[in-house]
């Protein structure tokens, strides 16, 4: 049998709640490659082209805009930041899972350029625990925090638009989780076999 069309998994939540750790494990699995975006700022020492981010000029960034080659893109402080979809669909038809890390309003840009994108949100068990691992981190003060929480219970609002969602209170079990969707959604029936079957019994009567 050939290898199957890879899926795209969007992993979304609040910052603290442990997203990107989720992320960082999926991706241990040779089946699951992250999605590399574009942006128009500057590399740091270290990055690489291709690896944290595409690296372009502001003139290429638009011109991809006006191809309608991004499943979603924003401005964050003049610089733009976009998820090239021929990098995307490239890997998927390689057969690659792809894992995009994204913001809600990120991962509801992409579900409406890809219906067939399957978006998960992760949540924290509860505001006082996010408030601690914030807090925990040390890298802002009080007032930042409180905009955080602010934030976080914005995009909580919109997990109804959102395909499944998982609680980390332990990461393990997040993480375990986690996997277990992305091997349910890859041993989906395609609609597109649904459809064809249903043809030939309507041939049939």
């Amino acid at each position: 049998m050939s290898r199957k069309r890879g899926r795209l998994f969007v992993i979304s939540g609040p910052s603290g709640t442990g997203k990107g750790t989720v992320c960082k494990e999926l991706l241990k699995d040779i089946r699951n490659e992250f999605s590399v975006s574009m942006t128009t700022r500057a590399p740091r020492e270290g990055e690489v082209h291709g690896r944290e981010y595409y690296f372009v000029s502001r003139d290429e960034f638009l011109t991809n805009i006006e191809a309608g080659n991004f499943l979603e893109h924003a401005t964050v402080f003049d610089n733009l930041y976009g998820t090239p979809k021929d990098m995307v669909i490239s890997r998927l038809d390689r057969g690659y899972n792809v894992i995009l890390d994204i913001d809600v309003q990120g991962g509801l840009q992409v579900k409406k350029a890809m219906p067939e994108a399957i978006l998960i949100f992760i949540l924290p068990p509860s505001l006082a625990e996010l408030r601690k691992r914030l807090i925990g981190r040390g890298t802002e003060d009080a007032a930042k925090v409180e905009k955080r929480l602010g934030q976080a219970l914005n995009e909580i609002r919109l997990i109804g638009e959102y395909d499944y969602y998982i609680v980390n209170e332990d990461i393990d079990e997040a993480v375990d989780l986690a996997r277990s969707i992305i091997a349910a959604e890859s041993a989906r029936v395609p609609e597109a076999v649904r459809s064809i079957i249903r043809e030939y019994e309507k041939e049939s009567k």
